[in-house]
């Protein structure tokens, strides 16, 4: 896949542009800025009289977007913070309340592919996995000092791993030999813990379940993204807008379920009833964007 020169393309962009629907004069909020791309297009949307908040654990991918927003003929205020703050952010920046709010849960392409945050398995790298580097916390922690039954849990719960017990069991003899703190070397691990199956051959590599629940734990993930359902759409206009992408089933299903919990206060809708996916073109283009989930839901206007 030929990256972009932004080292990352922003997954239903056009999708975003329509259902968030930002326009002059409005006041947005993107609560995961990575690269700067759905900041600068919606940004672009509300000139010349509009604001663009935008937030992002990643310091380093939030200092790159920064020149890039600088295009954008309109207000641009950044932040460093996590979305689950989200109010926090809104109170710093004066604003009560915002006519659209965007969080994109996936990761920039550029996050996997340098070493330095420690994601990927494609080239050894040290075993990191951390976006905001003030968690003190690390994937080679875990995996070389949980105990093996809550070793387990994690790949269970949070990437439904089927070989779960038998990967922490791996594991555990593997870092007793000696500290597990390369990606190549932890790859492998789980890769000869599930072992060659018959069949056709598998469409991802085995051990992707395990490197996303270790992800996922590192960044506490599932509470961040808990506390910020539960308040984001309190900080929404009348008639704006909450739109989340999802990348995998269990942070799509708690989305699904907060959007339909919210909507029984008689306050919200859910606009889609199904979630958006990507077309079939920009599948051919990004085939990262495969397993993307638009869901939006919307304060309903006064009134009605």
């Amino acid at each position: 896949m030929d990256l972009p020169a932004t080292g990352h393309e922003s997954v239903l962009l056009d999708e975003v542009l329509s259902w968030v629907a930002p326009r002059p004069g409005g006041t947005v909020v993107d609560c995961t800025v990575g690269r700067g791309g759905h900041s600068l297009a919606i940004a672009q949307r509300m000139e010349p009289s509009g604001l663009l908040i935008g937030l992002d654990v990643d310091q380093r991918n939030l200092e790159y977007a920064q020149p890039r927003l600088a295009e954008a003929r309109t207000r641009v205020r950044l932040f460093y913070a996590n979305f689950a703050n989200i109010a926090d952010v809104l109170k710093e920046a004066q604003v009560d309340a915002v006519d659209g709010i965007l969080a994109d849960l996936g990761l920039s392409t550029n996050q996997f592919l340098d070493p330095q945050y420690g994601m990927s398995f494609a080239q050894d790298m040290p075993l990191d996995m951390r976006l905001d580097l003030h968690i003190r916390q690390t994937a080679a922690d875990l995996v070389n000092h949980l105990r093996e039954q809550d070793l387990a849990d994690v790949l269970y719960n949070l990437a439904q791993e089927r070989y779960s017990r038998r990967i922490a069991r791996k594991i555990t003899e593997a870092r007793r030999i000696s500290p597990i703190t390369t990606t190549g070397r932890l790859a492998e691990i789980v890769r000869s813990a599930i072992g060659r199956r018959s069949g056709a051959p598998e469409k991802i590599d085995p051990a992707t379940r395990t490197f996303l629940a270790l992800r996922m734990c590192v960044n506490q993930e599932i509470q961040k993204l808990q506390a910020f359902l539960a308040t984001a759409p309190k900080l929404l206009k009348p008639g704006g807008r909450l739109a989340v992408i999802s990348f995998q089933s269990t942070e799509d299903r708690l989305v699904k379920q907060a959007f339909r919990s919210t909507a029984e206060s008689g306050l919200f809708d859910v606009l889609t009833r199904k979630p958006i996916s990507p077309t079939e073109a920009e599948i051919a283009r990004n085939p990262r964007s495969r397993s993307a989930k638009l869901r939006v839901l919307l304060r309903r206007p006064e009134g009605q």
